[in-house]
């Protein structure tokens, strides 16, 4: 076992100090127990509850003093004793900030540690020591559960199930337990059995229906709203008009992702850029939506920060979130926002820039990138060139036939029968309208049939469409000018 080896060479080199961050601390006590009998040591572990006590195999602990509950005697006693030992410190993180004398006997500890060899071994779910004790440290996290173990504890949860109903056994199928597993990486063992004991007890399957809310828990234990969010209405390409083009890229790169065909090398990301309104959002959601993964969406602007430094580290949390999700849709809306080049900053996002480049040529998880843009004058050529991302697709306003389609699709979300309109004669009348825009005059439509107590018809949304101004007749020119940009530099969607 990889932890088991880890501590036993920190043991063996001889480092006084070890931080171990986990919310296993069960797995973690009883991992440092086998390795301090290993070394034949005397294992002990601090808790402010029970204060300083000796662990032994089995449920029994041996106390040492009522007295060491409080932290500065704990360590005091520690220091005294001429008999080298392993010191577990369960709750000694809130201490280290602000008590100078906590600090000091740790450190005093560590000081003499080639004299009697203690090693202490700080256990928390976080934890950062003081850097004038950080030098005499090593920390480490405790290993996460490989695919057997998951499915191991997959079958525990459905005998243990199935034994409690009669012998009733879980229904499942292959292709959703593989997902299953794939989902569950990056969790703890008792993470894992949480959720996976949630779907089983349910209704005594799992089923596709049971991934969305399984990825849902997920995200929540890994603790990252604000800067990430954890989209959970994906989208079909049903539901998205036109972009065939984008469509058959990801159909054909869909078995490279997940792994099925090795030969291949796995598609990293593309760039969506093009006009406002034009699709690009919900191409992002379909995209997770056609490859059935979860959609992770991250806020460019909530990562920044006023104190220094604070913004990158909150992007190295979100990519190390994306990272944990995995297999998972990163969406980076209005990428440029974040990471232009040229931005009066005091250089923030350049850092912000090199962080996420970084990440990009190093990872090696299944995080496919969708970034959106309606600029890409703004971002640098260094994140948008080849090999960084697969391709940049342009999303340009919807031709006649995407028209149709797009009324076909919003009328129907919206319990009209698109058959009873002239589709045909409302997609010439709507030429130069987006896709959000021909949305906003269905339900202005609606408005109006409701003010007028009739149904909704040709006829009004007609007059709704040429009361219209819309984006591409306003900013004719921009869009123009993006539009020649990108003939001969993007592939359109």
């Amino acid at each position: 076992m990889q932890d088991a080896r880890d501590l036993n060479h920190f043991l063996d080199v001889r480092i006084p100090l070890v931080v171990i961050e986990t919310f296993e601390e069960k797995k973690a006590l009883d991992l440092l127990l086998k390795v301090a009998q290993k070394h034949g040591k005397d294992c002990h572990r601090w808790s402010l509850t029970d204060g300083l006590v000796q662990m032994s195999f089995g449920p029994q602990l041996v106390p040492q003093s009522t007295s060491l509950n409080e932290p500065e005697a704990a360590l005091a006693h520690i220091r005294a004793q001429t008999t080298p030992g392993i010191y577990i410190l369960c709750d000694l993180h809130p201490f280290l900030n602000d008590q100078p004398n906590v600090v000091r006997l740790v450190k005093d500890i560590a000081l003499n540690h080639f004299a009697v060899p203690h090693t202490l071994v700080f256990l928390s779910y976080q934890l950062k020591l003081p850097p004038e004790i950080a030098r005499y440290s090593i920390s480490h996290s405790l290993s996460l559960p490989a695919d057997e173990r998951i499915m191991e504890i997959i079958r525990e949860e459905a005998r243990l199930w199935s034994e409690r109903h009669g012998n009733t056994r879980v229904k499942t199928d292959n292709l959703t337990l593989k997902k299953l597993v794939s989902n569950l990486q990056g969790l703890s063992v008792s993470d894992v059995r949480r959720l996976v004991r949630s779907a089983i007890w349910n209704d005594g399957q799992i089923t596709d229906s049971d991934l969305p809310m399984m990825n849902k828990a997920k995200f929540a234990l890994l603790d990252m709203e604000g800067v990430m969010s954890f989209e959970t209405q994906t989208e079909t390409f049903a539901q998205v008009g036109g972009l065939h083009g984008l469509k058959r890229w990801l159909m054909a790169r869909r078995s490279a992702f997940h792994g099925e065909d090795s030969k291949l090398d796995r598609p990293k990301g593309i760039l969506l850029l093009g006009v406002q309104g034009g699709g690009k959002s919900l191409a992002a959601k379909a995209v997770a939506g056609l490859w059935g993964l979860p959609l992770l969406r991250l806020d460019i602007g909530a990562l920044y920060n006023k104190y220094h430094g604070e913004t990158e580290r909150n992007l190295r949390e979100a990519l190390k979130l994306a990272d944990a999700m995995s297999p998972c849709v990163l969406w980076l809306d209005e990428i440029e926002k974040g990471m232009s080049q040229g931005s009066s900053d005091n250089g923030t996002s350049q850092r912000v820039l090199g962080t996420f480049l970084t990440w990009m040529a190093e990872r090696r998880s299944r995080v496919f990138i969708v970034a959106t843009s309606n600029d890409i004058s703004h971002l640098p050529p260094e994140l948008i060139r080849k090999g960084r991302l697969d391709e940049i697709f342009f999303v340009d306003l919807p031709d006649k036939t995407s028209r149709q389609d797009i009324f076909s699709i919003h009328l129907g979300k919206r319990h009209c029968l698109p058959e009873q309109f002239d589709l045909l004669v409302l997609a010439d009348a709507a030429e130069g309208f987006s896709g959000s825009e021909i949305e906003q005059a269905i339900v202005a439509a609606l408005y109006r049939a409701a003010a007028d107590d009739v149904s909704l018809n040709t006829d009004i949304l007609l007059t709704e469409i040429t009361s219209t101004s819309p984006l591409s007749v306003v900013m004719a020119e921009n869009i123009a000018r993006l539009r020649h940009w990108a003939q001969e530099r993007t592939i359109p969607a």
